[in-house]
C-alpha cells in the first residue's frame, strides 16, 4: 500500500512539473507581411523587419527578395508578449553578413501599429515626396574655352536652372543618413550616371565628373559625357529624347543601376539651354503595403 501511494506521489509531481514547464514555455504569433514593390539586392544584402518596443528595435527576421519581386518569407515567428507591445514596423537594408545586432542606417519602410495592423510606406523614414518636382537643362559647360559655347549642348545634362552661376532646381526633401540622391541618363545603351548628392536645396556639386571635360563644372549635379565611356556606350552621348531619373540610393550602394527609388522622372526635349525641362513626381516606384500581428 505504502509503494502505491508513493508511485502515485511521484507519478503526480512529474505530471504538474511538466504542466508548469508548459505554462512557462514563450507563446510565438506569426508576424505576416504583404509589401509590393521591393527588388533583388544581390547576395550582399537583405531586408530585415523590426518591431519597436518600448522604443527599442527588435528584429522579427531577415528575408530576400527574387528577380521578380516575390519575398522569401512572408510571415515571421515572434514573441506574442513582445509583439502585442509593439508601437510600429520598420524594414530596413542590412548586410548579408552582419555582426552588428542593430538597424543599419538605410531603413527603408515604416508604419505605426493601428490594433493589429501596420500600413508603411517611406514616408516618415527616407522622405515626403509628395511636393516633389525638379528642372534640368542641356548644355556642356566641362568643354567651353574663355566662356565660349562650342554649339554642342546637347551632349551635357545639368539639374538646375540656368543662369551666372545656374540656381537649384530640385524641390526635394534633405535625406536621412544611409540614403543619397543619384542622377541618371537612361536610353538605348542602359542607365548611366551622373553622379551622387546629397543635399539637393543647396548649390553643390555632385560626387564627381568622370565623363566632363577638362573644365569644371557649375555648382550644381550634372555631367556633361564626353570621355571614358563605359562599355556599350559611345561618346559624345547626346541627351536628347533621353528619360532622364533621379533617384535615391543606399549609402553603401550594392548595385551600378538605379535603386527601386526614383522621385523624379522626365523626357528630355531636343532644345538646350535656357531651354529647361521638367522632372514629375513618380510614386508609383515607391514601394507600400503592411504588416499584421
Amino acid at each position: 500500500m505504502k509503494k502505491l501511494l508513493l508511485l502515485f506521489m511521484a507519478t503526480a509531481l512529474v505530471v504538474s512539473c511538466d504542466s508548469d514547464d508548459d505554462t512557462n514555455e514563450p507563446q510565438t504569433t506569426n508576424l505576416t507581411m504583404g509589401i509590393d514593390g521591393l527588388e533583388d539586392l544581390g547576395s550582399d544584402f537583405v531586408y530585415e523587419g523590426w518591431i519597436i518596443v518600448n522604443g527599442a528595435p527588435v528584429s522579427t527576421g531577415i528575408f530576400t527578395v527574387d528577380a521578380s519581386g516575390t519575398p522569401s518569407k512572408t510571415a515571421f515567428t515572434v514573441d506574442t508578449d513582445i509583439l502585442n507591445q509593439a508601437t510600429a514596423y520598420v524594414l530596413s537594408i542590412e548586410p548579408a553578413v552582419d555582426t552588428d545586432p542593430a538597424p543599419a542606417a538605410t531603413k527603408l519602410l515604416s508604419g505605426a501599429f493601428a490594433a493589429e495592423t501596420a500600413t508603411v510606406s517611406i514616408t516618415d523614414l527616407v522622405g515626403d515626396f509628395s511636393s516633389a518636382s525638379g528642372e534640368f537643362f542641356l548644355r556642356t559647360p566641362t568643354d567651353e574655352a574663355d566662356g565660349m559655347n562650342n554649339g554642342n549642348d546637347q551632349f551635357g545634362i545639368w539639374f538646375g536652372i540656368p543662369g551666372t552661376p545656374p540656381a537649384t532646381g530640385l524641390e526635394l526633401p534633405v535625406l536621412p543618413d544611409g540614403w543619397v540622391y543619384e542622377g541618371w541618363v537612361v536610353g538605348t545603351e542602359g542607365p548611366i550616371t551622373t553622379g551622387t548628392f546629397s543635399d539637393p536645396t543647396v548649390q553643390m556639386e555632385d560626387s564627381g565628373n568622370p565623363f566632363s571635360g577638362a573644365n569644371p563644372g557649375p555648382p550644381i549635379p550634372g555631367e556633361d559625357f564626353f570621355e571614358n565611356a563605359p562599355t556599350g556606350f559611345t561618346f559624345p552621348l547626346d541627351i536628347r529624347g533621353k528619360t532622364v531619373v533621379i533617384s535615391i540610393e543606399p549609402s553603401p550602394d550594392n548595385s551600378p543601376n538605379p535603386f527601386l527609388l526614383k522621385p523624379l522622372v522626365g523626357v528630355s526635349g531636343q532644345e538646350t539651354a535656357p531651354t529647361t525641362h521638367t522632372l514629375s513626381l513618380n510614386s508609383d516606384s515607391f514601394p507600400t503595403g503592411w504588416v499584421k500581428r
